[in-house]
């Protein structure tokens, strides 16, 4: 439930704090929220600015850069790099802004792979016709020093500075090497769409492990665990979703896969969880209707009672929840009672 001035005014009209701690609590939230990620205005240019820088150094580089040769990359890298440290010391001791601080501290973390690559091409490790731009969209085993090194300068500014905005790139990079690794171990050099498939859902499913435990290590703490669980999640469910298959028994799979994803978001608080998965059951819902009961008189009519059935078992849940919840949460451990409860 979101807390707002009219809330506490009413609470202080009816006795439960007097007028002068509901203002005195009301600023104390805004002073705790002001560093929490929201959809306001403020936190919208933060991370738009932050993007920007981000993109111009990774995804939007284009071929002119080139012409630095590899030692001007890497000199070019090495004073963004200390730009952006010192503009994160700076936020965080002397404005104590610790978004725009984490969005810099991403962006130090970011170079690191032009950095190694312009160390590469000066050492003469790239043959002609490799690009740093590539590595963004083609999949090759040689960036993996790149992306090993990405890790250990996220681990690093992780454990120096505790924003969790830089768990976005380590993220990124994970995802990144998990592909370029594949053709590597199994000699696959084009790498086939079903094993990038294959490749995608299990790393997926492994980065949603590992936020998981990340959240239950730090459910006292800042949010480390979002941006793994996003692309975890998108990893996963994309490679799941693009698999063909002809039976429908593995698309109902697919149907109570999603079911499932709905289920663990509801539990965890994770809508990323929900979104997905309510994508993939529409997916699977819209094949009954186009596919399987195609020009059926009656699908509509039972999709309909489904709903509403749907929705009756959500209000009877609403009635019950404080009870329901209060036995099944005493089945689980400690640490995931406690995430659970901290979320909601």
């Amino acid at each position: 439930m979101e807390i707002t001035p009219k809330i506490l005014k009413s609470a202080s009209e009816k006795g439960l704090v007097s007028e002068h701690q509901a203002e005195q609590l009301w600023r104390f939230l805004c002073e705790h929220e002001k560093d929490t990620p929201r959809f306001n205005f403020t936190h919208i240019l933060y991370y738009l600015g932050g993007m920007i820088a981000i993109g111009a150094m990774t995804l939007f580089m284009n071929l002119g850069w080139e012409r630095f040769g590899g030692w001007g990359l890497l000199s070019i890298a090495l004073a963004y790099a200390v730009a952006g440290l010192w503009l994160t010391e700076y936020f965080l001791g002397r404005k104590h802004l610790q978004i725009p601080a984490g969005i810099m501290a991403t962006f130090v973390v970011v170079l690191t792979p032009l950095a190694v690559y312009g160390l590469q091409a000066a050492l003469g490790w790239w043959p002609a016709g490799h690009v740093y731009r590539e590595y963004h969209h083609l999949i090759d085993w040689r960036w993996i020093l790149m992306e090993l090194a990405t890790l250990a300068t996220g681990t690093v500014m992780l454990w120096r500075y505790r924003l969790t905005f830089l768990v976005m790139p380590v993220a990124v990079t994970l995802w990144y090497m998990s592909m370029d690794i594949t053709p590597f171990l199994f000699g696959d050099a084009d790498m086939s769409w079903e094993l990038r498939k294959l490749v995608s859902l299990w790393f997926g499913l492994l980065i949603c492990l590992l936020a998981f435990w990340v959240d239950i290590r730090s459910r006292h703490d800042k949010d480390f665990a979002f941006w793994l669980y996003l692309f975890g999640v998108l990893a996963f469910w994309g490679g799941l979703s693009m698999m063909h298959s002809d039976s429908e028994l593995n698309k109902f799979i697919y149907l109570c896969v999603n079911i499932v994803l709905i289920v663990v978001g509801a539990i965890l608080s994770r809508r990323v969880f929900a979104v997905f998965g309510g994508l993939g059951t529409a997916g699977y819902v819209g094949h009954l209707a186009y596919d399987v009961f195609k020009n059926s008189m009656l699908f509509p009519f039972v999709l309909t009672v489904i709903g509403l059935g749907v929705i009756a078992i959500g209000i009877l849940w609403q009635r019950h929840e404080e009870s329901i919840s209060s036995v099944l949460r005493k089945l689980l451990p400690v640490p995931i009672r406690e995430l659970i409860e901290r979320r909601q």
